[in-house]
């Protein structure tokens, strides 16, 4: 009978193990070139998403719903609204350089809230693996309302799932150190506030994502189409545009695109019956 047991207990572990297993992103890689079809896929949130995939939903100004084959869901810089569906997500990351990207009292049914600061100064590091998912921060300054600095009170969070390596760069005041771009790694997403001034003047947000090299970046944190337009119109020929009214899209290692492409979406916010 204790022999039984034993089988059936291994049973169990190697299934959870399996259950647990997420394809191996290259983020901490150099850019390799990656085969595929140049294309990206439009899908509703609710649809269910490909195999080794991830579906990218813009909510508003700053958040996005990231959700895995394995029905996931994590949302970014999240204010405690994401729409009138009744989504508890599974993971919320934010940050609080300003009210539209956190909230003091998240829901207390959501099972993970990663801040992306800690005591004043200080900063704070997550690394948290989920099994389809890994989700970690890269620390960076940002600004306070009195002209100062607040040292690593921003994070840029990294989500690592079907292999991908998704970016979310956050209230970002300053160009990335040597060390930061080193912690982040080969970023195949990355979404990036273009609103010019109120994160990161054009210029330097154009500098870095030309450092970057990522094969998508989504736009966000634009308050306006002429502030959109006018990144648009200032990021090169090196970039490829998309903008085709959508608001979500799902992406996959095998559909990143040949060249650097800016795939601007829509924000909407997750209604029930879409």
């Amino acid at each position: 009978m204790r022999g039984l047991c034993c089988v059936f207990w291994l049973i169990l572990c190697a299934g959870a193990l399996h259950a647990q297993e997420r394809r191996p992103s290259h983020c901490i890689a150099l850019a390799q070139e990656t085969p595929g079809l140049n294309y990206l896929h439009k899908a509703s949130w609710q649809d269910p998403v490909a195999e080794d995939s991830v579906l990218i939903r813009y909510i508003a100004h700053a958040s996005f719903l990231l959700r895995t084959e394995g029905g996931l869901n994590v949302v970014t810089d999240f204010t405690g609204f994401t729409g009138a569906a009744p989504l508890i997500p599974d993971v919320v990351t934010m940050n609080h350089a300003h009210e539209t990207h956190w909230t003091a009292h998240p829901d207390p049914a959501i099972q993970h809230v990663l801040e992306g600061w800690g005591p004043f100064g200080a900063g704070i590091e997550h690394y948290l693996d989920l099994g389809e998912m890994l989700i970690r921060n890269v620390p960076t300054d940002i600004r306070n309302m009195f002209g100062g600095v607040e040292e690593r009170g921003n994070s840029i969070f990294v989500f690592e799932a079907a292999g991908l390596c998704i970016g979310h760069l956050g209230h970002l005041h300053h160009v990335p150190t040597p060390e930061q771009y080193a912690a982040l790694g080969r970023l195949d997403v990355v979404m990036a506030a273009v609103d010019g001034g109120i994160t990161l003047p054009l210029e330097q947000m154009l500098e870095v994502l030309g450092r970057l090299r990522s094969s998508v970046i989504i736009p966000m944190h634009w308050f306006s189409d002429y502030s959109l337009e006018r990144f648009l119109a200032r990021i090169g020929p090196e970039f490829d545009v998309v903008d085709e009214g959508a608001s979500d899209l799902t992406v996959s290692l095998r559909s990143l695109p040949s060249r650097p492409t800016i795939h601007v979406l829509r924000p909407k916010y997750l209604l029930e019956d879409e």
